[in-house]
């Protein structure tokens, strides 16, 4: 038993299981639900996310993820000499 696309006697359009129809409603194709209920309207403005800009699920690899830290002058000055010369942690760190 599937779903069906119905409009009745009012012109109201929804989606409702096969078994449950009533002889005052018409079966229609899903192409005429989308445009009489308005969703075929709703997805070609809004897209993948929801009624407002930028609401709902962000797209996973539009933006890289940035890594911060904070941090001392001090310690930032100490982090980039370890770069330069490169400085092994582990070697340094063992007692």
């Amino acid at each position: 038993m599937g779903y069906v696309y119905v409009k009745d006697s009012e012109g109201y359009v929804f989606k409702k299981l096969e078994a449950e129809l009533s002889p005052d409603e018409k079966i229609i194709s899903e192409k005429e639900y989308l445009k009489k209920s308005g969703l075929a309207n709703y997805v070609k403005e809004f897209g993948h996310g929801g009624a407002r800009e930028n609401a709902g699920r962000k797209l996973k690899f539009s933006h890289p993820l940035k890594f911060q830290i904070r941090v001392t002058q001090e310690e930032k000055e100490f982090i980039s000499f370890a770069r330069e010369n490169h400085l092994n942690y582990s070697t340094l760190m063992q007692k």
